[in-house]
């Protein structure tokens, strides 16, 4: 019985020295190394600028894109922004298929869109160019990813 006892006191004295030391280091700083949050980051810029090379591209839109732990920032329509990669999970390809039969001109006047950031806790660096403004509308029109 003595043994119980004394395993119990121990085990009391542990767990009191325990939750001591957590609330000395808790006004050092310690508990601010935790994650502020559970969700992997997905912040994206969303860009459109005029030119055929994403480094030299003239950007003439721009916005920012966050999705997790909540949609945000600057896009019109976050929501639906981030409701759209997520359901393509991240794959901005897959979001500028050719929708509806839309007639454009040929001229070269092209313009490219850029997503560059985090999706998910993973680097994406995505571009595609297009011949110009009303192909750019062509491909993504079904999305509101672009729509900005």
């Amino acid at each position: 019985m003595r043994y119980f006892r004394t395993l119990g006191a121990t085990a009391f004295a542990t767990a009191t020295g325990l939750a001591l030391v957590g609330t000395a280091l808790a006004g050092t700083g310690a508990a601010e190394a935790a994650p502020a949050s559970l969700y992997a980051p997905s912040a994206l810029v969303l860009t459109i600028g005029e030119g055929e090379d994403p480094a030299t591209a003239t950007v003439t839109r721009a916005v920012t894109l966050n999705c997790a732990p909540t949609p945000s920032g600057t896009h019109p329509a976050p929501e639906e922004a981030c409701a759209e990669l997520a359901a393509a999970d991240g794959d901005f390809t897959s979001l500028t298929a050719i929708g509806e039969d839309r007639p454009c001109t040929r001229e070269w006047n092209p313009v490219t869109v850029t997503g560059d950031g985090v999706w998910q806790g993973r680097r994406v660096t995505w571009s595609e160019t297009y011949g110009n403004p009303c192909e750019l509308t062509a491909r993504t029109a079904a999305t509101t990813v672009f729509a900005f």
